[in-house]
């Protein structure tokens, strides 16, 4: 018995269970994306259900407080990309980074379209139910598709979940008609599914991500303590987020066409005697 004890102990290959800076920060996004769905559901879903008195003010510090969860989320998910390029990460790092972003940008504002057709008074539960499973399954798809395809660099395929589920949240504060919602909340899991080119957010660009970020925090905190045209300044932020999510794809598509113009005339000009 014992020498089989020693042979089983040697064979026995466990992968390192000692986390890297970048595997913390992926779990402060993993975290975020929990306490989002908490707020949501304490905030907004019980007092709602409860009828409690001052359900209105709680539902809007809560909401503001379940996004900027969010944004926090995507914030940890920016910087254990770059630490982990910059130092090292562990053999788990793609796994807690798949399995992080399915909390935040998949379960938690696929719960956030559920709880906003439960509480809002012109939305449909269960519509909104299928609206919600469209947008989580769309970030299933997109991460599994990411761990499986080699793309190059510096691109993403579809648009990056964070993003998307930020368009998500935008899409439902702005409080447009309930079927308008509906319609643009699968057009943003459509986009996340897509073959449409994002670019990675390096240098310059997450810089200008990290700072967007920083602003929607301030309009969300404006809103939730009912500053002076916060209402206002939230609408134009969320407005805004909407307008990115649909140039993107145009300029993307413009790109190809015109690099597939250009390998035509090169490709005609080499036919050329």
């Amino acid at each position: 018995m014992p020498e089989a004890d020693g042979v089983d102990e040697e064979e026995e290959m466990p992968l390192s269970l000692r986390l890297s800076i970048a595997d913390t920060l992926t779990l402060g996004n993993a975290t975020c994306g929990f306490m989002a769905v908490y707020f949501t559901t304490t905030g907004i879903l019980i007092p709602h259900l409860t009828g409690s008195d001052d359900s209105a003010g709680m539902a809007r510090h809560s909401a503001a407080t379940a996004v900027i969860l969010m944004l926090c989320a995507a914030v940890f998910d920016l910087f254990d990309g770059l630490v982990a390029r910059k130092l090292r990460s562990s053999p788990m790092g793609a796994e807690l980074d798949n399995l992080s972003d399915l909390i935040s940008f998949g379960l938690a504002p696929a719960y956030f379209v559920l709880v906003y057709g439960m509480v809002a008074d012109d939305a449909h539960q269960r519509v909104a139910a299928l609206g919600a499973i469209v947008v989580l399954l769309a970030v299933v798809l997109r991460l599994a598709r990411f761990s499986c395809v080699t793309l190059k660099d510096g691109m993403f395929q579809g648009m990056p979940s964070p993003f998307g589920a930020l368009t998500v949240v935008s899409i439902v504060l702005l409080e447009l008609p309930f079927v308008a919602t509906l319609l643009a909340i699968i057009g943003t899991a459509w986009l996340m599914v897509s073959r449409v080119e994002y670019p990675k957010p390096r240098g310059r660009l997450a810089v200008a991500m990290l700072s967007w970020i920083v602003l929607s925090m301030g309009l969300l905190a404006a809103w939730a303590f009912d500053a002076p045209s916060g209402q206002l300044l939230l609408q134009t932020g969320c407005a805004l987020q909407l307008v990115m999510a649909a140039v993107i794809p145009l300029f993307a598509t413009a790109r190809r066409v015109n690099n597939f113009r250009d390998n035509r005339r090169e490709a005609r000009a080499a036919q050329l005697p």
